[in-house]
């Protein structure tokens, strides 16, 4: 065989040699990624809780909706799987995502039913962690950033509620 055909013969078998391990690259790095923004979207009420309190939510950019009402959010950080199972019992093994959010939802804001989220103090955090087509959301009043951990929120007296959504 001359050497031009030789090279052509050869070239589809090389560049398989060298696709699939890029493709195997690129897909373990894509799976590796941190999963982010599962959070945003329009989700509905699926627990009692939140349908009498905040009926549905919405996540967007920087925008929170709840029962027709906007608020600004600023997103802080991400929560850690850890940090979600102290705060939604959430199973570690499952994989999701949430954030930390800050807002400000005054106290006299009524949502449904009459119902305000923290009481007389103003909300000003929100946390989410989204799992599948599951999302807990968990609201506290007070300046300082809530801290992430079992005895902490046990014995926290700025976590307002806990309230669970679907998709």
């Amino acid at each position: 065989m001359p050497p031009a055909q030789m090279g052509d013969f050869l070239y589809p078998c090389s560049m398989k040699h060298v696709l699939l391990p890029v493709a195997a690259l690129f897909l373990l790095l894509a799976s590796t990624l941190p999963v982010s923004a599962q959070d945003k979207g329009p989700w509905r009420a699926s627990t009692a809780d939140a349908k009498s309190i905040t009926g549905d939510i919405g996540i967007g950019g920087s925008r929170l909706s709840l029962n027709f009402a906007a608020f600004d959010i600023a997103e802080i950080r991400a929560i850690t799987p850890a940090e979600a199972t102290a705060a939604f019992d959430a199973d570690p093994g499952t994989p999701g995502g949430g954030n930390l959010y800050r807002l400000n939802i005054p106290a006299k804001q009524k949502f449904a039913h009459n119902n305000t989220l923290c009481g007389s103090d103003d909300t000003q955090w929100m946390a989410t962690w989204a799992a599948g087509s599951e999302l807990h959301v968990a609201f506290f009043s007070g300046p300082k950033m809530p801290t992430f951990t079992i005895d902490a929120l046990a014995n926290s007296a700025t976590l307002c509620g806990t309230f669970s959504y679907a998709r």
